[in-house]
């Protein structure tokens, strides 16, 4: 099979087969690790009484660092780069109570795990009303 080669493309072949890598060489940026936890904070001691709108989108915080409780704000982003929002959408329109700990079996709803000793315990985050 003969393949057709401008004379410039064959000069480029053979100058980069047989010269060796003249041009500077570039390395990659250094990469810093994360040291943020991909666990959530407690952002609330007690879930969120919200109302709900069927069919309309919604982005439950799942890290803990919102300043729009109990939704995602982006934070995350910075701060928890290991957590995404839970995104739901209700059927219908309903109140709902939903998860203020972020450690919930049954998010984004609350199921009463903010009860437990773990959670009354723990420190909040500043600037969290709980």
């Amino acid at each position: 099979m003969n393949t057709i080669m401008s004379d410039r493309v064959r000069k480029l072949v053979s100058a980069t087969l047989i010269q060796p890598w003249t041009w500077p060489i570039i390395t990659a940026p250094k990469v810093q690790l994360s040291t943020l936890s991909s666990e959530p904070v407690i952002a609330s001691k007690k879930p969120f009484k919200v109302e709900l709108v069927g069919g309309k989108r919604y982005s439950w915080c799942t890290c803990g660092h919102s300043k729009k409780q109990p939704f995602c704000d982006g934070t995350h982003k910075t701060k928890a780069q290991g957590l995404m929002p839970l995104r739901f959408i209700p059927e219908k329109d309903s109140k709902a109570w939903l998860c203020g700990c972020k450690y919930t079996a049954n998010p984004p709803y609350c199921d009463g795990t903010h009860k437990q000793e773990f959670i009354q315990s723990a420190l909040l985050p500043e600037n969290t009303d709980s």
